[in-house]
């Protein structure tokens, strides 16, 4: 910046004045509702994901493959509404007091776990895909050990994945700012892994995944053969994974409509603070809403809030209760 420029200003470090940033300029109406209403989401997305870590962690029925992708998916959730949400209202409209090191482990932080949720999402599809499409082999192929194999090796790839990403961007212009000014090759191969591979897979693997079970669907329906015992258990167990498939379809849904559009925006060039901020808060309402979506279809999660909330999980032997029973 040059002297003149500076003269009147405001500047985050004053003492600074050859590479100090100017002071945000004041939030508007607009960006103060836009914040509170961030702070509402941010805490309802900490509440609502600590109780599916909670449930998935301590009732032992729920510990089946599908849930594990459910409780790694929660706990990038929980930081999502803990930290991310939080500190993004401090970097766009407020000078950044906390050091190169601290913006370095936000932005990290909020890479690794937009990776790893896109991650899940893949782990998903792929669970869902076997299930519908192979479901003789699903409890042979999908076993709680390699799911839980999958999902370590999903956040050790993003860890390792964005720091060697971050360390090939360009810092910060002056002091007082955090932000990543991502370089033209950097952004366009983040945009390819973290974005155009994992949705291309997603759209992909539910695809087959619907086809499949608009067919099984149909044969259930034209189903007439006489009813026995083990009939009725297969057409029981085909009902409970359609079911599955379509409620973890609406989550990979929700997913990929709160993810696509701030890559959208990104992608063209958006500027503007309250453009990019509703975006951003877009981004990771999905956070918040895959709570909702369970307790709205899964009558375990319903359950699960109510021996939480009743404290009755502090009884002893109570992870073995029968979670999985209808109310």
């Amino acid at each position: 910046m040059k002297m003149e420029d500076l003269d009147g200003a405001d500047l985050c470090f004053p003492q600074l004045i050859n590479i100090s940033c100017k002071k945000p300029a004041p939030p508007q109406t607009e960006d103060l509702v836009l914040y509170a209403v961030m702070f509402s989401v941010s805490l309802l997305t900490v509440v609502l994901n600590l109780l599916v870590i909670i449930s998935v962690s301590h009732f032992r029925q729920l510990h089946t493959p599908t849930n594990i992708l459910l409780l790694s998916l929660a706990v990038s959730d929980f930081v999502v509404g803990l930290v991310i949400i939080q500190f993004e209202i401090l970097v766009q409209k407020a000078c950044w007091f906390l050091g190169n090191i601290a913006c370095s482990m936000y932005h990290y932080t909020g890479f690794v776990i937009t990776s790893a949720s896109v991650g899940d999402m893949v782990l998903i599809s792929v669970d869902r895909y076997v299930a519908i499409c192979d479901p003789l082999h699903y409890h042979t192929r999908i076993t709680e050990g390699r799911v839980k194999l999958w999902v370590c090796l999903c956040w050790l790839f993003s860890g390792l994945y964005n720091i060697l990403f971050l360390k090939t961007q360009i810092g910060n212009s002056c002091y007082g700012e955090c932000i990543i000014n991502i370089d033209l090759i950097g952004g366009t191969v983040d945009f390819i892994v973290t974005f155009i591979l994992p949705v291309a897979a997603i759209i992909f693997l539910y695809m087959r995944v619907f086809v499949v079970a608009v067919s099984q669907a149909r044969a259930m329906r034209s189903h007439t053969a006489a009813v026995t015992l083990q009939p009725s258990m297969n057409l029981s167990s085909k009902k409970s994974e359609l079911k599955a498939a379509g409620i973890l379809g609406i989550v990979v849904f929700v997913f990929l409509m709160c993810f696509c559009p701030y890559y959208f925006i990104m992608l063209v060039g958006g500027s503007a603070f309250f453009t990019v901020s509703v975006f951003f808060f877009l981004f990771n309402c999905s956070s918040c809403l895959n709570p909702l979506i369970y307790a709205l279809f899964y009558p375990w999660f319903r359950k699960a809030i109510k021996l939480i909330v009743t404290l009755q999980i502090l009884k002893p032997d109570s992870c073995e209760a029968n979670i999985l029973q209808r109310c």
